[in-house]
């Protein structure tokens, strides 16, 4: 059973968690990598260079909008493909431990199931623009 006094604050740390990690990877992307850097490293791993700058973009204003609270659902939904994108093309040869060379792909996983989770739980507590529900759903004691 879920506790409806406690879950909207585990939501809040779920959700302001993940959008200050987000936040800083899109900054190291910005100020250690650069843009064109973030870019070349895309086109090294067979992707389009313009979608590092993509990513790069979502993951920082993602970031701020997961700590705001603001389109928690959506936000949380864009950013699973950007995740599961990473696990796949960035981090799969490295195999399965984040400290491997390379990083691993378990974390990207773990980290895109999260996204799923908000983005089936909506925003939580202290959400600058809340989520208007559209149904009437009971939830157990």
């Amino acid at each position: 059973m879920i506790d409806s006094r406690t879950a909207p604050f585990a939501v809040f740390l779920l959700r302001v968690t993940t959008g200050v990690l987000f936040l800083y990877h899109g900054l190291v992307k910005l100020f250690i990598f650069t843009p064109a850097g973030t870019a070349g490293f895309f086109d090294s791993i067979g992707l389009p260079g313009w979608l590092g700058y993509v990513t790069m973009l979502l993951e920082i204003a993602g970031g701020v909008a997961l700590i705001l609270g603001v389109a928690t659902r959506v936000v949380s939904a864009v950013l699973v493909p950007v995740l599961l994108g990473a696990a796949i093309f960035a981090h799969a040869g490295a195999g399965f431990n984040w400290s491997n060379a390379g990083g691993g792909w378990e974390y990207p996983v773990m980290w895109a199931v999260a996204q799923a989770a908000l983005a089936l739980l909506g925003d939580g507590a202290y959400a600058l623009y809340p989520t208007r529900r559209t149904y009437s759903a009971a939830v157990p004691a």
